[in-house]
């Protein structure tokens, strides 16, 4: 049982990277937030907020298509999950980390929470990005599909019934 004013845990948000390309030409998509909500000027990956009855996977794939305007041609689970505690509510979130590979040729549509996108390569976006675990997912999403693929382990991190499963 937890302690009188102990922090609830819980699965709330989603963070999905969105690369295009492979080995020396893959690029990670970054998103600037506009002024029209929290973290104004921040650069992220898309993050959302999964919706009552919505499976993490089911709100990456949604958010992905609401924030960028693309289309997953194959979505990885990345199999690591991040936590933040958030201080006006008490409780520490988990953020399950996917990795959505899009056509290179796919039309960026931002939406209203951002003002400005760009294409870098891995190193140059772990510079931009404004939160650690963005960073850290990049490194993390490199070292399992950073050649287009996750190799003998793709069976396990293709997310099935996706895009591509």
């Amino acid at each position: 049982m937890n302690p009188p004013n102990s922090p609830n845990i819980r699965v709330a948000y989603v963070d999905v990277l969105v690369f295009r390309g492979t080995g020396d030409r893959l690029q990670v998509l970054c998103l600037r937030r506009s002024g029209k909500g929290r973290s104004p000027g921040s650069w992220e990956a898309v993050h959302a907020h999964i919706d009552p009855g919505e499976t993490p996977v089911e709100t990456a794939l949604r958010e992905l298509t609401e924030e960028t305007g693309l289309r997953a041609e194959r979505l990885y689970n990345l199999s690591r999950v991040e936590s933040f505690y958030r201080h006006s509510t008490n409780e520490v979130v988990l953020v399950p980390a996917f990795v959505a590979f899009v056509p290179a040729d796919g039309e960026v549509r931002i939406s209203e929470e951002h003002d400005r996108y760009e294409w870098l390569r891995p190193e140059a976006a772990r510079i931009r990005v404004s939160w650690p675990r963005i960073r850290r997912e990049i490194g993390h999403a490199l070292r399992l599909v950073g050649l287009g693929n996750a190799g003998p382990l793709e069976d396990v991190l293709l997310v099935r019934g996706g895009p591509a499963g």
